[in-house]
């Protein structure tokens, strides 16, 4: 049984054979030549000999790998095909003429002259049969690498996506063990509680984690159960205040990435503070986009602004997933506020 591609391939054969008879038999009517049996007879031998030799054309282009070739290399070789079997062709053709004596007797003309004449019109239909098919071929080819091209891109997307977010739940954690670590001497039973603040933030995030994005709802409750957690340790020194739209709480954020942030605004702002001070969370619209606002008391020092992870990995998770529509930014706000801004495009 034929394929697609080998239906598809006879179909342009027999049609563009067929094409190339009627346009004789037309030329011939028009120019009131006479259609005996004998024409009617070269041009079916002229049909098919015509398939034959473009097949085994095919057959030898397909064989030699030529199809694989860069344009600047192969059309040299195509150049030198065309004129051998162009030749081969007409040979191949003129000798069935003589084998059924279908000669035309009224013109005297040698085998020789013959051959050469009807080498140069076959190339004329040689000619366009290659450049159609070699260039089909290319154009498919760059189709198909084009094709492979965003199916691996996507998947190295995916595998960093994964990768990013396979670091991120070993940060949380060791950051949190640490938190509760420090409480078990001090005191026992709010250490007991800060182990199930964080079994619940756990059960959480696991949830989240098969998903590239997740309501901002379910991302808020996270950082909340994270500052419940944070505040234990922290007590009175840390404030915490919520400023959200609720019109933004369906808009797709990416799992764990606001709750790095307020990771981030603890550890490098509220921590340093001898008084503690205040995590602002805001959420809203600004024209197109759902913007996200960390605020934290304390300055941009080198360390909050350097590369970190949980900066780094924000960057990153933005790109992928959003590209140039997202953006993420650090600033200090005032003399004693920093600020890390996310916009994500509103889907």
């Amino acid at each position: 049984m034929l394929n697609k591609s080998s239906k598809y391939y006879w179909f342009c054969q027999i049609a563009g054979w067929g094409v190339v008879t009627l346009s004789m038999i037309f030329f011939a009517y028009t120019f009131e030549k006479e259609l005996t049996n004998r024409f009617f007879f070269r041009l079916l031998l002229l049909f098919f000999s015509g398939i034959f030799a473009t097949h085994l054309l095919r057959t030898f282009i397909r064989r030699s790998g030529w199809l694989l070739l860069p344009v600047e290399k192969v059309m040299p070789r195509l150049a030198l095909t065309v004129v051998v079997t162009s030749f081969l062709f007409s040979l191949f053709y003129l000798g069935l003429v003589n084998m059924f004596n279908l000669v035309d007797t009224a013109k005297k003309i040698t085998f020789s002259t013959r051959l050469l004449a009807s080498t140069l019109d076959n190339g004329l239909f040689i000619i366009p049969w290659v450049i159609i098919y070699y260039f089909y071929h290319y154009i498919e080819k760059s189709r198909k690498q084009e094709v492979d091209t965003l199916k691996l891109e996507s998947l190295v997307k995916e595998l960093e996506l994964k990768t990013i977010k396979s670091h991120i739940n070993p940060h949380f954690i060791f950051n949190a063990l640490n938190g509760i670590r420090a409480l078990i001497d001090e005191n026992p039973g709010r250490a007991r509680q800060a182990i199930t603040e964080l079994s619940n933030l756990l059960r959480s995030s696991m949830k989240t984690d098969k998903s590239e994005t997740v309501p901002f709802q379910k991302e808020l409750d996270i950082v909340k159960d994270y500052l419940a957690l944070e505040h234990i340790r922290f007590e009175d020194r840390l404030q915490v205040e919520y400023l959200i739209n609720d019109d933004t709480l369906d808009q797709p954020v990416p799992p764990m990435m606001l709750q790095t942030l307020v990771e981030n605004a603890i550890k490098h702002g509220i921590s340093k503070q001898m008084n503690g001070g205040t995590v602002k969370i805001i959420s809203d619209f600004k024209g197109t986009n759902h913007e996200m606002i960390v605020q934290n008391s304390g300055k941009l020092d080198g360390e909050i602004g350097g590369e970190g992870f949980g900066l780094t990995s924000t960057q990153n998770r933005l790109h992928l997933l959003f590209g140039n529509k997202a953006n993420f930014s650090i600033s200090e706000v005032n003399n004693n506020t920093v600020e890390a801004r996310v916009l994500i495009p509103i889907i």
